[in-house]
């Protein structure tokens, strides 16, 4: 029996809950593979979901990423602002300017390197890049 759209609509919505969810209390940023096993983190699946669904549910994503900005863990802020990155560099460039003050800590993991840094000294990485 196929599914119909509404059920199909409520499901999408639903991952996006999901993902949101993830992101929220999210304590690592990985945007790969993480170790030996290339093992795909929760947090990196949850921010794979909201990507995706990007360019043709931004109405419906973007609320999130504003709500991640200001009430995420401190590697959801960081998700959300490079979520907002793809679709709005310059508000992304001001998030990434309001977070520089930010002290908390979290965890980096690219590939089998692991490291710690705070959401402030990220946030100024991303200004210095560009």
């Amino acid at each position: 029996m196929a599914d119909s759209p509404a059920a199909s609509s409520r499901e999408a919505s639903d991952g996006i809950e999901a993902a949101v969810r993830e992101l929220r209390t999210a304590e690592a940023v990985a945007f790969g593979g993480v170790g030996f096993a290339g093992r795909i983190m929760p947090s990196t699946e949850a921010y794979n979901i909201l990507e995706v669904a990007l360019p043709s549910r931004l109405d419906e994503v973007r609320p999130h990423i504003c709500e991640l900005l200001t009430h995420g863990s401190p590697a959801g802020k960081v998700y959300a602002a490079t979520l907002l990155a793809r679709f709005d560099p310059a508000a992304a460039r001001a998030a990434w300017e309001a977070l520089t003050d930010e002290r908390a800590e979290f965890t980096t993991y690219t590939g089998c390197l692991i490291d710690q840094t705070t959401v402030g000294e990220y946030a100024t990485a991303q200004l210095d890049q560009g």
